[in-house]
């Protein structure tokens, strides 16, 4: 993949995102690794919502959370892209939105049960971050959030939101539309009354292969873009 390439990448998730209804005014944002530079990533700018990243606007950005390039702002809350990717060299894209069930869920402190098929892609294990509900303004908050992912795809900010990485924009893009959907169904789950038995072990990790393969996020994510790119004409 060219750098343009991963920047389009940029712009596509973020119209996904924002279609799905992540987008909480300016608040979200994404990014993407730089291709042939893992020290830098491209990131959507402050002040912008994530159906607004373009070509001019997107910022690159280092492993301390410095702008390096660019002519937007840079968002406050750079420290949870920048620490995640010094933490994890094999995560190439980091999502921080504030989705609605995710959020609410978080409030309870419940754990996700596997008891959907988007939350069975969640049943590694989804941690929380609970040091604060404030914004994540400094490396070492920063550095806290990527502890608490520890090896995950994702992790709950207690009463804030959630951060959601991948190997790909197109795995973490979909993850995040699957995080929500689950923690949707599992309040709604709850709400309605005491749940039946849950699925063995073997039948939730058959389940997790599945759905968890690369395959899976290309295919669903080009789908949106195509829909998000529908809706705009």
């Amino acid at each position: 993949m060219s750098p343009e390439q991963a920047q389009h990448k940029l712009i596509d998730a973020g119209r996904v995102l924002d279609a799905a209804g992540q987008g909480d005014l300016t608040r979200g944002h994404v990014s993407i690794r730089m291709p042939g530079d893992p020290t830098r990533f491209y990131m959507k700018p402050h002040s912008f919502g994530l159906d607004e990243i373009t070509m001019e606007n997107i910022v690159v950005c280092n492993l301390d959370g410095e702008k390096v390039a660019g002519s937007a702002r840079k968002h406050s809350e750079v420290y949870i892209h920048s620490e995640i990717f010094k933490a994890r060299p094999d995560v190439m894209s980091v999502i921080h939105t504030h989705p609605t069930y995710a959020v609410a869920l978080s409030v309870t402190g419940a754990p996700l049960r596997p008891v959907s098929q988007p939350a069975v892609a969640f049943s590694d294990g989804l941690p929380y971050f609970t040091e604060t509900i404030d914004l994540i303004r400094s490396q070492d908050m920063g550095a806290g959030v990527a502890r608490a992912l520890g090896a995950h795809k994702a992790v709950l900010l207690r009463n804030h939101g959630a951060a959601i990485v991948g190997a790909s924009i197109e795995e973490s893009t979909i993850l995040a539309l699957m995080l929500d959907n689950a923690c949707q169904i599992q309040l709604l789950a709850d709400a309605a009354g005491p749940a039946g038995p849950q699925f063995d072990a073997a039948s939730i990790a058959r389940l997790h292969h599945n759905i968890t393969r690369p395959e899976q996020y290309s295919i669903n994510f080009d789908y949106l873009v195509r829909r998000a790119r529908a809706a705009r004409i």
